[in-house]
């Protein structure tokens, strides 16, 4: 059935705008963000749904997450990787191994 899979091709175009994933920024992007002055969040190896009531992005230094976005695919989070997750998202988080 074409109509369904076309409908489905813009439905997954729209839940991956919903985030941002950079994957080992560059240092210069680092340093104009600020980064360095961020809180440090830690949490233990848990899974938890979470939902965003306003545009937030997260640094990942050294991590093992597996985020999944309401009626979305998993993703990996790993070292060194920016993710931005916009205003009225939905997912859920499996943090694989403890974040300090």
């Amino acid at each position: 059935m074409p109509a369904k899979e076309g409908i489905y091709a813009v439905y997954k175009e729209v839940i991956m705008a919903e985030i941002k994933i950079e994957r080992k920024p560059d240092e210069q992007r680092l340093k104009e963000m600020g980064i360095a002055d961020w809180p440090i969040w830690t949490k233990e190896e848990s899974e938890f749904p979470w939902s965003y009531d306003e545009t937030e992005t997260c640094y990942f230094l050294l991590c093992d997450v597996v985020v999944t976005p309401e009626c979305g695919e998993p993703f990996e989070v790993g070292e060194c990787v920016l993710v931005t997750f916009t205003n009225g998202m939905s997912c859920s988080w499996k943090v694989r191994k403890d974040l300090m």
